[in-house]
């Protein structure tokens, strides 16, 4: 048979990238055999904080931490055959509209020797106790601060350390009349915008990634809200935004699977009702490169020769 010619389907293994998309916990199961030598590139993307809730302008949450080797990054080496656990974090709870209990932060997601950090809640003002600002979240990502009657701490992103970073900081809160403008939730890419006296910071803007074969945004902060003026816009990547008072709706949650933060809640009248946005929940893609995996075919003499020739016929 001249070379080209057709030999038949077969059931025999086939070259072909291996890209899996978690948006649930589970397994990724490594090929055993292959031209790869067992590495994988991934993107961990944790859930987004919790917006906060309460009185005046509240914060917007972080993001969920962004840490990838995609592309140019350094991959992971992970053994042919075997099965590695995968952890996708939930969004945290937005606060209650109650002006008592305060928001929650996201939770990590996990891949091998890769954690990133749930994003960090957003800062919320109480009326009971009266007057008390709760700063803004700590996490891969940190929340907004909170204004009126004193203007709360906006929260850390990139806790605990990662290089390259996995987050940003929160905004400030602008705890000036009328609008007491709660500081935008930090984002991969941005950090949160500070909240004014004319409207609520933005959330930081996310970071967009084509391992999935497309380009796809994630991690974007949540918007802070205002008591006047404007809320605060989400950031780009699944970011939620941010309430104005007297809006009937609570803040915008954050976009599921993409980490996004929640926006944040404002009080004054039926407002006080009203709560935070929640995080958006994370989620976790691994792609291993030229990976040898079982698929039935119909193979020409050329594709046989050049896989033979590649090492890879079993």
């Amino acid at each position: 048979m001249a070379n080209g010619g057709i030999i038949g389907p077969i059931n025999d293994p086939i070259i072909s990238d291996l890209n899996q998309t978690f948006t649930a916990s589970g397994n990724f199961n490594m090929p055993n055999s292959g031209p790869a030598p067992g590495n994988v590139d991934y993107l961990v993307v944790a859930g987004g904080g919790g917006g906060g809730g309460g009185d005046a302008g509240d914060g917007g949450a972080g993001a969920g931490g962004y840490r990838t080797s995609f592309p140019g990054g350094t991959k992971l080496t992970i053994a042919k055959g075997s099965s590695t656990p995968v952890t996708v974090g939930g969004g945290g709870t937005g606060g209650a509209g109650n002006c008592t209990a305060g928001g929650t932060a996201g939770t990590p997601s996990i891949f091998s020797t890769i954690t990133s950090t749930g994003g960090g809640v957003g800062g919320n003002r109480t009326l009971t106790p009266i007057g008390v600002t709760n700063a803004g979240g700590n996490g891969g990502s940190g929340g907004g601060g909170a204004a009126s009657c004193g203007s709360g701490p906006k929260g850390t992103g990139n806790s605990p350390p990662t290089s390259p970073s996995q987050g940003n900081n929160g905004g400030d809160a602008g705890d000036v009349s009328p609008a007491y403008g709660g500081g935008g939730g930090g984002g991969a890419s941005g950090t949160g915008s500070n909240g004014t006296s004319s409207n609520g910071g933005s959330g930081g803007a996310g970071s967009a990634n084509s391992i999935t074969g497309s380009p796809v945004t994630y991690a974007g902060g949540g918007g802070g809200g205002a008591y006047s003026g404007s809320a605060g816009t989400g950031g780009s990547g699944g970011g939620g935004a941010g309430k104005l008072s007297g809006n009937p709706i609570n803040a915008i949650p954050g976009t599921i699977n993409t980490g996004g933060g929640g926006g944040g809640a404002a009080g004054g009248g039926p407002a006080l009702t009203k709560a935070g946005g929640s995080g958006g929940s994370g989620i976790v893609v691994v792609l291993a490169p030229n990976a040898k995996v079982s698929a039935p075919g119909i193979w020409s003499l050329s594709d046989a020769y050049n896989y033979r020739k590649a090492g890879t016929w079993n």
